[in-house]
């Protein structure tokens, strides 16, 4: 999210949000004229996948840190790591963390590991050194490719997991992102499982052809058309109408085509998709024929499969059909039964793997923000950090330059920006929620007050002024105590629910409200629109029951001895539950104007930060 003078925002976004233990998300940002404010904060993405924009009390706190954020103006583009949840603290008091920037001098072969360190901080927002290259002409484009695809493969595989019914382990933890070379056994693994995948599909194909041609095969033995060639093979069934027309018009008639449906889909090896199929079978004589059929049979993508051409091997290949399809039953259980093993096996470890080439991804994607120097061999960045956590960020790079096997330590600058730093604030899971609160009306600028802090109580006060009912705010309190009780295993779940995860990134909120509204309500005297007469009414009725009976209205007057004289101890005395004739009138009168008098003191307060803005 960022703040623009002027213009207008969009927001796109690249990935899923996710939860507290899932993948990142990438957003972009494209602001207007003004230079923009850009801001720190956590997102929580996505299963799923997941395309799809956040509400603003989803769950903030991300497994995955490498949350990028781009920004573009008429100057350059910046582009942020965001901090995790569980590394920020509360700091109620103060100000937006004052930011400096900084120039690093980074070594190519230490470069991917000094970033993913930053990145597992989230401390860092890199500002693009290229903005006049495009995105297809980065150095690191390729291995962003060879990402997406992983990503692709990946999927695929999950889908085909979920189609299995087999349950997908979840650890919760938070896997570093993997070296380079880590990522062509990923790449193993799917080539393994596509090939698997392509030989299924090529055994199930061989399966319809052996037995939907059988009657082919048996109505050419029983006549003397021997010396006919001919090729068999699989088609998609949408495309039969079309390629017996250009067989006809190509060989002009002089092929004899015959076609039976398969009953069942076929998966697509490429996209896995459900495809409807049938075989045929094209008999014809002469060579230039049987050239110009497997031309056609090519363009329309129709797979075939070899046949003998002699009589004596087809009626040899007749005699063993049945033997091969039993065969090949044998075969297909075994290869499904192998398959299961794999996509058992790959459940084990998908979660981290999405998480691993995610954040390989990210990594790819800030080191195309950085500049090369003339000799190739250093990487030059520009980036926002908090100034306290300076010394943080070099102990990361030294655990990168370490973990890369490089001799030459990188070089830290700290230089003067004339532009103004883009807005940081420290938040944890409990003060998340109430951040993004804040940034739904507005983000302030560099060294403002953040009134997210007075949020934690005004906000769930105000709402419980209004929403004053013991019995009903203890229901909110129990539902939001069980989903902080819970929040570890609620969070492993990863629900798809874009409701459920709104209300369980706001859970924090939803219990103080629930909590303020139950304070709120005893002052009302107030349980499920009922009074509770805890310590006695101090009014006393005088009426006898016929006196009650023979009039419509009856009248209490505080000047008589109907009034004990002093007040109900706390709250509202439950002798207004019987006054049915003006009760609502005076309980929505107290209220509004209570209202009104907390309302003018929360606006003044408001005012008084404003105020201090400018001091």
């Amino acid at each position: 999210m960022s703040k623009t003078s002027g213009g207008r925002s969009q927001h796109l976004s690249d990935f899923c949000a996710l939860d507290n233990n899932s993948c990142s998300a990438i957003t972009a940002s494209v602001d207007g004229e003004q230079p923009s404010k850009n801001l720190f904060t956590n997102i929580s993405s996505a299963r799923h996948s997941f395309n799809r924009c956040l509400a603003p009390f989803a769950s903030m706190a991300v497994r995955d840190n490498f949350v990028m954020s781009a920004h573009s103006d008429n100057t350059r583009r910046k582009h942020s790591i965001y901090p995790p949840a569980s590394y920020c603290g509360l700091q109620l008091l103060e100000l937006e963390v004052e930011n400096s920037t900084l120039v690093l001098f980074l070594q190519s072969e230490a470069a991917y590991a000094c970033v993913s360190e930053l990145g597992e901080l989230g401390l860092a927002q890199f500002r693009d050194l290229n903005p006049d290259v495009n995105a297809f002409q980065r150095k690191f484009v390729n291995e962003v490719r060879r990402c997406d695809e992983m990503e692709r493969k990946l999927r695929y595989l999950e889908k085909e997991i979920k189609k299995d019914g087999i349950p997908m382990l979840d650890t919760g933890e938070n896997p570093e992102a993997p070296q380079p070379r880590e990522m062509i056994d990923l790449e193993a693994l799917n080539q393994n499982a596509e090939a698997l995948k392509r030989n299924f599909l090529e055994l199930t194909e061989l399966k319809h052809i052996l037995r939907k041609t059988q009657v082919f095969f048996d109505e050419l033995y029983f006549t003397s058309f021997f010396v006919f060639s001919f090729v068999a093979g699989v088609i998609l069934r949408e495309r039969i109408p079309p390629f017996e027309r250009m067989l006809w018009r190509a060989c002009r008639g002089n092929v004899f085509l015959r076609q039976a449906e398969i009953e069942t889909p076929l998966e697509d090896p490429s996209n896995g998709d459900q495809v409807f199929k049938s075989v045929f079978i094209i008999f014809f004589q002469g060579d230039q024929l049987k050239t110009r059929v497997k031309k056609i049979c090519e363009g329309f993508r129709a797979t075939l499969y070899p046949c003998p051409e002699a009589p004596a091997d087809r009626r040899e290949m007749a005699m063993g059909v049945m033997t091969r399809i039993e065969d090949l039953n044998t075969v297909l259980g075994q290869t499904q039964d192998h398959r299961h093993r794999v996509l058992v096996a790959a459940a084990k470890n998908i979660k981290n793997w999405f998480v691993k080439v995610r954040k390989i991804k990210a990594i790819y994607h800030t080191l195309n923000l950085f500049n090369l120097d003339v000799t190739q061999k250093c990487l030059i960045a520009e980036c926002w950090v908090p100034v306290l956590d300076l010394e943080t960020i070099q102990l990361a790079l030294r655990r990168g330059t370490e973990r890369s096997g490089s001799s030459v330590p990188p070089i830290l600058n700290r230089m003067e920006s004339f532009e103004d730093p883009p807005t940081y604030n420290r938040t944890n899971k409990f003060t998340n929620g109430f951040q993004a609160l804040i940034y739904a009306y507005g983000v302030a600028s560099y060294r403002e007050v953040n009134p997210a802090p007075y949020t934690i109580i005004t906000f769930p006060f105000l709402f419980a002024v209004m929403f004053g009912d013991t019995g009903h705010g203890m229901i909110m309190t129990l539902f939001a105590a069980y989903m902080v009780i819970k929040e570890k295993p609620l969070a492993a779940k990863k629900s798809d629910s874009e409701i459920w995860n709104i209300f369980f990134g706001g859970r924090y909120i939803i219990l103080l409200m629930g909590l303020f509204s139950m304070y709120t309500g005893f002052i009302y005297n107030d349980v499920f629109s009922k009074s509770l007469n805890i310590f006695g009414s101090n009014w006393q009725i005088k009426y006898n029951m016929s006196t009650v009976w023979s009039n419509k209205d009856l009248q209490l007057n505080p000047g008589t001895d109907a009034y004990l004289q002093y007040p109900y101890p706390i709250g509202l005395d439950p002798v207004w539950q019987v006054a049915n004739a003006n009760k609502i009138v005076f309980l929505n009168a107290y209220k509004m104007k209570l209202s009104i008098i907390i309302g003018v003191f929360h606006m003044l307060f408001g005012v008084v930060l404003s105020l201090w803005n400018y001091t």
